[in-house]
């Protein structure tokens, strides 16, 4: 049952000056989420040098973002249903540039650790806004790219942290307050941009305005009326439906759930995966394991530039192979990666003569995790929620996978001593197992279905793998 309104041919794959720029914004904020997460990897060993501190506090400031980003994942939600997608990310914007400036002044661990979660509400805020108001802005043809660009900048946000971590030339004060530079340069660029035209019929029943919007974001020639129409339908329909159907409290109907369960377990697995382990801590796990400062923070370089240049091929054929079936090629790959490498560790392979292989299998584990379930943690939760519940349900599933982060992020440190390093390379290997099973047994393929055309499959209890292989 997919639909091809508002589809010109020859027309839908253009971009206009206005859709651009809501690529670069998304982009600027994914940068700003990779870099900000990941400045911390190399930022910890001057940090704990300068500050004097264990274990503990380290897990503490790195896990200070994440408790922000659950907060803010949250708190935005209510802001934008009430107040809209475009004024949302604005304050987003704002809290960026004031995260990046106290992070970079903070006296002391402590005082870091809370400025963390002042940068955190931003985080988590661009994560449950910007990837929903790009899927509503954006015509379906390009929607999975243009969403994904906020991924593929979050690998660019890790890459540029991680060198400027190699380098150790720059005090961290100054890396970590650099972020403030790129967060005015995306509150310039919102400033230039509508508000998504399906919250204007949804809200506020200006029909009027959301065919403004769309052709203004639209490439010329394209066929606005068509979309217009599905979309006005769609909204007429939500507007008819009592307030308990609405927003939070429509999150507990029978028909959206499927959707929740989907987008939160996509979330958890994106984290489970083993991905942030890597990104937080890959030069803490090598240094503590007889890698040199240097080599450590060489190697976290190129993990970054792996997930770069799959975050780039991502984007170039998601919307081509589509998002359940990359998936289910690229998990096992990243589950042996992790059970090779815990065998090096607890076999006692883990000396010098063994460095490539190591090295090898982290780089190995980057390339199949994040050109696969990388992918979808974002783009599923922007496209598969109903329009009367998508902020309050990219909410939910923002909010899942940063407290899922958070969680790691605090105990993983005192997981590899307790367990070892090894040990815990195979927990991750077997979350990757159980993340493919889920894939099979729950995730749909939405390549080439509106947003309404989804919603409709939803509201059939048309959900399973197997209903949208039959449309």
């Amino acid at each position: 049952m997919t639909h091809t309104a508002g589809q010109a041919p020859g027309t839908t794959k253009g971009l206009n000056g206005h859709m651009l720029m809501a690529a670069v914004v998304s982009a600027i904020s994914g940068l700003l989420y990779g870099y900000d997460t990941g400045i911390i990897s190399g930022a910890l060993l001057q940090i704990s040098e300068e500050f004097h501190i264990g274990n503990t506090m380290k897990e503490t400031i790195a896990a200070g973002i994440l408790l922000g980003a659950v907060i803010g994942s949250l708190s935005c939600s209510l802001l934008c249903e009430r107040y809209g997608r475009h004024r949302t990310i604005l304050l987003i914007c704002c809290v960026f540039i004031a995260g990046s400036l106290t992070c970079a002044v903070a006296p002391n661990a402590v005082g870091l650790a809370l400025a963390r979660v002042l940068l955190g509400f931003a985080v988590g805020g661009a994560t449950q806004t910007v990837p929903m108001y790009v899927a509503e802005l954006a015509p379906r043809a390009i929607r999975g790219r243009l969403v994904l660009c906020f991924q593929l900048a979050i690998g660019a946000g890790i890459v540029i942290a991680t060198i400027v971590g190699a380098s150790e030339a720059v005090s961290w004060r100054v890396s970590i307050g650099a972020a403030a530079a790129p967060a005015l340069l995306m509150l310039l660029g919102q400033l230039r941009l509508p508000e998504s035209p399906r919250w204007l019929i949804l809200r506020k029943s200006d029909v009027e305005g959301a065919e403004k919007v769309l052709k203004q974001v639209r490439p010329a020639g394209y066929d606005v009326d068509s979309e217009l129409d599905e979309i006005s339908a769609l909204g007429r329909r939500q507007q008819r439906t009592d307030r308990d159907h609405q927003g939070w409290r429509g999150l507990r109907q029978k028909w959206v759930r499927p959707a929740l369960v989907v987008g939160c377990g996509i979330a958890v697995f994106t984290q489970l995966s083993g991905i942030e382990m890597i990104i937080y801590y890959a030069p803490t796990i090598l240094t503590d394991n007889g890698f040199s400062r240097s080599s450590a923070l060489r190697v976290s370089v190129a993990l970054g530039v792996v997930y770069l240049v799959m975050m780039i091929i991502g984007l170039w054929i998601v919307d081509k192979v589509g998002r359940r079936r990359l998936t289910l090629i690229m998990v096992p790959g990243a589950a042996v990666s992790l059970f090779v490498l815990g065998g090096f560790y607890i076999t006692g392979h883990s000396t010098r003569a063994y460095v490539p292989a190591i090295i090898a299998c982290l780089l190995a584990f980057m390339f199949f995790n994040a050109g696969g379930l990388q992918l979808m943690g974002w783009l599923t939760g922007s496209e598969i929620y109903p329009l009367t519940v998508r902020a309050a349900a990219t909410s939910v599933q923002s909010a899942t996978l940063w407290s899922t982060n958070l969680l790691i992020t605090l105990t993983l440190l005192s997981m590899i001593s307790a367990f070892g390093v090894g040990q815990v390379f195979w927990i991750y290997a077997f979350f990757n197992v159980a993340a493919w099973l889920f894939v099979w047994w729950k995730m749909p393929e939405l390549t080439g279905h509106s947003l309404e055309d989804i919603e409709q499959h939803l509201k059939n209890d048309e959900f399973q793998p197997e209903d949208f292989a039959r449309s």
